[in-house]
C-alpha cells in the first residue's frame, strides 16, 4: 500500500505522482465522490486498476461503476479475503464483481435495454458541483473547492435545475441522494486500511487506498 486518502480530490492530486496500479476507493467519498474520481483517474491514467467499495447494493450503481472502467465492485459487508482476491484479479487484467449483487446487475442491464428512455445524463463539472452542493456548501464554499466563481456555481446549479425539471434546491439534493452522487450518512475519520486488507468489510466510508505491485516500491 502505497497511500490512503480522504477524499476525491486529495485521491487524484497523490495518484499522479505516486502512479499506483491498483486504486480500491469508496463510491462515498466526499468533496468528489468515488464515480467522478474514477472518472478522472481512468482520463489520466488509462492502465490504473479500479476496486470499488460501497455500502451500496444497488445493481445499477454497480453497472455505472463499470461503464466507467471498474475492474472489481465489492460490498463493505464483503469479506476481507474477497477484497484481496478482486485485487488480484484486477492485476491480472480481469475484472471481479461481489456475487451478492451479480444476479441483479444482469437484471439492470436488461431492464436498461427495455427501457431505452431519453436520460439527462448530468456532465462530471455538474455532478462536482451538485456533490458539493449536497453536502451542505454554500455556493462560495463550492466555487473556492472548485476554483471557479460563484456565479459559475449558480449557472451550473440552476441549469442542472432546468434539465432535471427540478423547481427547489431541496429537490436537487434529493436527486444526488437518490442517483448516489452523494450519500445520506455522517462523514466519518480516516480509516487506514493495512497490506493484508484486515477489516476489509469495514472500510471507513470516504476513503481510497492506493496500491503499486509488490516489489514496485
Amino acid at each position: 500500500m502505497v497511500g490512503t486518502f480522504l477524499d476525491g480530490r486529495t485521491l487524484i492530486e497523490n495518484a499522479r505522482s505516486l502512479r499506483p496500479d491498483v486504486i480500491v476507493l469508496d463510491i462515498g467519498m466526499p468533496l468528489m465522490n468515488g464515480l467522478s474520481a474514477g472518472q478522472r483517474l481512468k482520463a489520466e491514467m488509462p492502465s490504473v486498476k479500479l476496486v470499488f467499495l460501497t455500502m451500496n447494493q444497488d445493481p445499477d450503481l454497480a453497472a455505472e461503476a463499470f461503464k466507467l472502467g471498474a475492474s472489481g465492485y465489492l460490498l463493505k459487508s464483503s469479506a476481507a479475503s474477497e477484497l484481496v482476491y478482486a485485487i488480484r484479479e484486477a492485476l491480472r487484467g480481469r475484472s471481479y464483481v461481489t456475487p451478492l449483487i451479480t444476479e441483479g446487475m444482469v437484471g439492470s442491464f436488461v431492464q436498461n435495454l427495455k427501457r431505452k428512455k431519453p436520460t439527462h445524463k448530468l456532465t462530471l463539472r455538474q455532478r462536482e458541483v451538485l456533490q458539493l452542493l449536497a453536502e451542505g456548501r454554500s455556493m462560495k464554499e463550492v466555487a473556492a473547492v472548485l476554483n471557479v466563481t460563484p456565479r459559475t456555481v449558480a449557472f451550473h446549479k440552476y441549469t442542472m435545475m432546468e434539465q432535471l425539471s427540478i423547481r427547489t434546491g431541496a429537490e436537487l439534493i434529493q436527486y444526488a441522494i437518490n442517483n448516489s452522487i452523494v450519500e445520506l450518512r455522517r462523514m466519518e475519520p480516516e480509516t487506514q486500511v493495512t497490506d493484508d486488507f484486515e477489516g476489509a468489510s469495514g472500510q471507513d466510508s470516504g476513503s481510497a487506498t492506493v496500491r503499486a505491485k509488490e516489489g514496485k516500491g
